[in-house]
């Protein structure tokens, strides 16, 4: 059975939210609030997970809850929030901080903003302390080193002592859950922790959640979009949509019958883990015949023995070698730093590799200097993770679409006409190139940054893990654009991501990486559905929510599974 099957009738109610409604500040009766009227609650031991599209409203009951909401932009208009009988909205703020650690707590989605980045990591988990304890220097150590423990951390007298840019993505989300636990709350306020997180440090994460819930009794709010996260933690699912809670259900009840529509499309949204069906090769490859990029022994070292370094030099990426025809799309997979992300870079020139081939369209890029670098750039292009740090805030969208254009000399009318037709390729209106990409949702800016990237007519484009951070219903549609333009451009496509369900679904061939060398490489219906290599098959086993068929509501038997 996938699903938690513990009652929590006779459990206490740690946290309930009464008609809580949320406005922007100042805003006018007839203004629609942004939660309106949102009531649930959660019981000690109970995970409720809150899910939808972004800007339903799923962050801002959280931040309500904390008492963060960002002041003179968002207020509370109405409605309770009873953790246990105390009602968090009439506290003042000296009572509210006093709450917090101590008796509700929050894990945020990315550690490395939410921690300070030139204060060790121990002295972080020892501010908490200082707080809410009256604690000796040895008390405090004994109690932070007993909480790295329990969240599993290796060497934590090391750690203790580190940085945060000196520990993995997972050992940040660990120190997250420390520090948010150490006091042992009632209540643990999880929003989106493991979203940037690959399939197995996501799994650890979880797991940890549940072994320290079920010991402490902690209730836990866990905010995702990840429908996978929810069938393997969830007890109780809540669906929010524009700022309302339009459905509430037990998570198999959820699952297995939706009732609303718009909780059906999220289910239906979510990518399968089967592989799609095998697209042929097209044959408008170079004029030589070879395939649009072909990477041979490359190899990335950090770190080289020097006169006044003498520490060992890290292999980052050893021997790789894939090729991509036109038309066709690899996925590079792997945990953190099994090196997808610098085979990218050196791919697209960002980082100089230490030693192979890489060719695109036929010319050898690999040792070119990087004033020789610019007459090739139109050739390959990349779309990053954060599209929202990869365009100028200062510009409008039509100057960041143009700007490749300009540098290589085309008419600025006509650099703007095709900016016009780009907007209309991935779906967005062609007027909107005269705002700026603040104003945009997330899904829409990945889209621009994909018509930035395309405006060059290159012949590959690089994705960086360029989906992960989006809701699933928002990714379906990137994926979908992305494919669209595979098939009108024929442009070949290496594709980054940690998330195999994602990669099931765009990729023809998918490479797997561990710890800088390639593992398996064959196409995507025989590296997900027949794999051969033990890591990869971790890999698959690792992806939450993988016994479940979410587009048809149902279980899959378990030899689709294996």
């Amino acid at each position: 059975m996938l699903f938690k099957t513990k009652s929590f009738a006779d459990a206490p109610t740690v946290l309930t939210i009464e008609n809580l409604t949320v406005g922007l500040s100042g805003a006018t009766d007839t203004s629609k609030p942004v939660l309106d009227n949102i009531s649930f609650s959660i019981r000690a031991g109970e995970t409720v997970c809150l899910v939808g599209e972004s800007g339903s409203g799923k962050s801002v009951t959280s931040l309500a809850t904390m008492g963060l909401l960002p002041k003179a932009a968002l207020e509370v208009s109405g409605g309770r929030i009873l953790l246990g009988d105390k009602n968090l909205l009439d506290m003042t703020p000296s009572e509210m901080r006093d709450m917090r650690a101590k008796n509700l707590s929050m894990v945020f989605q990315e550690p490395m903003t939410a921690l300070n980045p030139v204060m060790r990591v121990g002295d972080q988990i020892e501010e908490v302390l200082d707080t809410h304890a009256r604690l000796t220097s040895k008390e405090k150590k004994e109690r932070v080193l007993d909480i790295m423990t329990q969240v599993h951390l290796p060497d934590v007298e090391r750690i203790y002592r580190s940085f945060p840019h000196q520990l993995s993505g997972g050992q940040r989300q660990r120190i997250m859950i420390a520090m948010a636990l150490i006091l042992e709350p009632q209540l643990l306020i999880a929003d989106e922790p493991t979203t940037a997180l690959d399939v197995t440090t996501q799994r650890q994460i979880l797991s940890l959640i549940a072994e320290l819930q079920e010991k402490h009794g902690t209730a836990v709010l866990f905010i995702t979009h990840d429908m996978g996260v929810v069938a393997e933690i969830a007890d109780t699912v809540q669906v929010m949509k524009q700022g309302e809670l339009v459905e509430g259900a037990p998570v198999e009840a959820l699952l297995r019958t939706p009732q609303q529509d718009y909780t059906k499309r999220l289910l239906k949204a979510v990518p399968s883990l089967v592989p799609r069906a095998p697209r042929a090769t097209l044959q408008d490859t170079t004029e030589s015949g070879d395939p649009v990029l072909a990477v041979n022994n490359l190899a990335k070292v950090y770190g080289a023995r020097s006169w006044f370094l003498n520490r060992p030099p890290t292999q980052a990426a050893k021997n790789v070698c894939f090729d991509i025809p036109a038309g066709r799309t690899l996925g590079i997979v792997g945990e953190s730093g099994s090196g997808k992300s610098t085979v990218a870079r050196c791919v697209m020139r960002l980082i100089d590799p230490t030693d192979g081939s890489v060719q695109v369209a036929g010319t050898e890029i690999a040792q070119l200097r990087q004033s020789e670098l610019r007459a090739h750039r139109k050739h390959i292009q990349i779309v990053f993770q954060d599209p929202f740090r990869s365009l100028n805030p200062r510009w409008t969208v039509g100057r960041c679409l143009v700007e490749g254009l300009l540098n290589l000399g085309q008419d600025k009318d006509a650099a703007m006409t095709r900016a016009k037709e780009l907007m209309q390729l991935v779906g967005l209106p062609e007027d909107a190139v005269d705002r700026y990409p603040h104003q945009f949702s997330g899904g829409q800016r990945q889209r621009i940054a994909i018509a930035r990237a395309i405006a060059m007519e290159p012949d590959v484009l690089v994705a960086d893990e360029a989906v992960s951070a989006l809701d699933v219903s928002v990714q379906d549609q990137v994926l979908e654009i992305l494919n669209d333009l595979q098939e009108k451009l024929g442009i070949a496509i290496l594709f980054i991501t940690h998330d195999l369900r994602v990669a099931a679904q765009i990729c023809d061939d998918v490479l797997v990486m561990q710890k800088g060398i390639v593992v398996e490489h064959d196409t995507a219906a025989k590296v997900l559905g027949n794999p051969q290599h033990p890591y990869t098959k971790s890999l698959i086993e690792a992806a939450p929510g993988r016994a479940w068929d979410f587009a048809n509501f149902r279980e899959l038997k378990a030899t689709q599974v294996a």
